[in-house]
């Protein structure tokens, strides 16, 4: 059956008050109170029997569920710090400081199959609810200091087969009929090109780099020799950043504008 945490307000001798603990403004404190503990209860009320063994209450376990989002904890991690941090405990409904587990760890997992998608997401949205004017900002700024790019440093092997591999496609859009793709050869070319650092691979990895480098520069001369004039001159500026790559002497920042000038033909 549902389970439900009972307000307390009796003093105990061999407990502490956690409102004695912490600072009642700390932003936990405030969320707990802003946060409609209630309608989660009465939301997920359907899920249970009215007969049998009282269920973990809902705010506790729904709070520690918010809290795992909100710090990045795991379901094991989550169940620690709770144990050492009053605020965790005044957030999820403890009246008294807690020197033990509130439950295992494994129960997040009995406790998600039971709300599934849609109340997870009912949960996350009683936040969200708090600042509806939020919905209608303009601009939001957001940090992205660690967040992973799609940034790949523009090596001459990877300039090389965007060049082999845009040239393809356009063969292909204008009907041209290529003496050879070297799609397979050129994959594997840039796979010798990795690690070009390593001694036992860095005479591999400089053949592999020239290989690409000669192809690239084939397959361009072949596309200029069978591509009609007229259709030529609407090609005219990816051939020239084409052709740019294989200046061998270049720094990382002009290699870097030739990377994001070899655009794919529409």
């Amino acid at each position: 059956m549902l389970g439900k945490i009972k307000p307390n307000f009796q003093q105990n001798l061999f407990q502490t008050r956690l409102t004695d603990l912490i600072n009642l403004e700390h932003p936990l404190v405030k969320l707990a109170g802003e946060l409609d503990w209630s309608k989660m209860e009465f939301e997920f009320q359907n899920l249970y029997s009215e007969q049998g063994r009282p269920s973990i209450p809902i705010r506790k376990i729904a709070g520690l569920l918010l809290l795992k989002e909100m710090f990045k904890e795991s379901d094991e991690s989550v169940v620690e710090r709770w144990i050492e941090n009053p605020y965790w405990q005044y957030f999820t409904g403890e009246y008294f400081f807690q020197n033990k587990q509130p439950f295992d760890p494994s129960e997040f997992v009995h406790f998600r199959k039971r709300l599934k998608e849609k109340g997870l997401e009912f949960i996350l949205s009683q936040t969200v609810a708090l600042h509806p004017e939020a919905k209608n900002e303009k601009e939001v700024q957001i940090d992205t200091t660690v967040q992973e790019k799609n940034i790949t440093f523009p090596t001459d092997a990877k300039l090389a087969k965007k060049v082999i591999d845009n040239c393809t496609k356009i063969a292909e859009k204008e009907g041209v009929k290529q003496r050879q793709t070297y799609k397979r050869v050129a994959k594997q070319h840039l796979r010798d090109a990795y690690f070009g650092h390593h001694p036992k691979r860095k005479k591999k990895a400089i053949m592999a780099r020239k290989k690409l480098r000669t192809i690239g520069k084939r397959v361009v001369r072949e596309l200029e020799r069978k591509l009609p004039e007229e259709i030529l001159k609407q090609y005219e500026t990816e051939f020239s950043n084409y052709k740019k790559y294989s200046l061998r002497k270049e720094t990382a920042r002009k290699k870097y504008t030739v990377y994001t000038n070899l655009k794919q033909p529409v």
